[in-house]
């Protein structure tokens, strides 16, 4: 009897011996289940960043703009590039023509009216922004040339500013929110945090978030500005 016992005990501890090389030599061999179960319900892994689209922002929204329009595979732009597109940029605002009136007002067009009292250098922001007034919007579009198919809201923004030469290169929402002097200005008020830009000129809105409803980034109507710093070019 005692012989019998001592037997089955050996032949357990091979078999516990041999499971336990198998485990090791080979893991897959056991509980592959449950590994196959957890991979599936492991998160994906995160996609890769895409190139700027064109997309519509939906009215009075910010459009959670995170960084300029910077991929993997752009050229960084030299600033000789920048200062002949910059010169490129005055020119063709130069050559758009702009409607002056009593007051401040948005055309049928999409255009905005200056008013007569406008100081020069706030008509020329206004006549610049003119120009790509109903431009779609899109994610980093003004950032990696001034030339674009269109423009996101701080490309918007600097696009308005450089052609009335306030600016030399475009900034994203974040440094607009520390650009100029604090507080609201006369005439041109910048409001800006690190998810969304805009701007008030002569009582008109400049706005991104406006393109769906009039398909014109100019606005008659104001917006929440709660959340926003309100900064200005020094003077204006």
């Amino acid at each position: 009897m005692l012989r019998r016992v001592l037997i089955g005990g050996v032949a357990l501890a091979v078999i516990a011996l041999a499971a336990a090389v198998t485990a090791v030599a080979h893991p897959e061999a056991l509980g592959g289940s449950s590994r196959a179960a957890a991979r599936a319900d492991a998160p994906p892994p995160p996609a890769a960043r895409s190139h700027p689209q064109v997309v519509e922002p939906q009215a009075g929204v910010a459009d959670t703009e995170t960084a300029p329009a910077s991929t993997s595979n752009a050229r960084p732009i030299s600033d000789d590039e920048i200062r002949r597109e910059l010169r490129q940029l005055k020119q063709l605002a130069s050559h758009d023509r702009l409607a002056v009136g009593s007051r401040a007002r948005v055309l049928p067009d999409g255009r905005a009216v200056a008013p007569q009292d406008a100081p020069p250098i706030v008509r020329d922001v206004i006549r610049t922004a003119n120009v790509i007034a109903k431009t779609p919007y899109l994610w980093g579009g003004g950032h990696g040339s001034w030339s674009a198919v269109g423009y996101d809201c701080s490309g918007s923004v600097s696009f308005a500013l450089a052609g009335a030469g306030l600016l030399d290169a475009p900034l994203t929402s974040g440094e607009l929110a520390h650009w100029g002097a604090p507080g609201p200005g006369r005439w041109i008020t910048i409001y800006a945090n690190d998810g969304h830009v805009f701007m008030d000129v002569a009582g008109l809105r400049f706005d991104t978030g406006a393109l769906p409803g009039a398909g014109t980034r100019w606005q008659a109507t104001g917006r929440d500005t709660s959340g926003f710093s309100a900064r200005h070019p020094g003077g204006l």
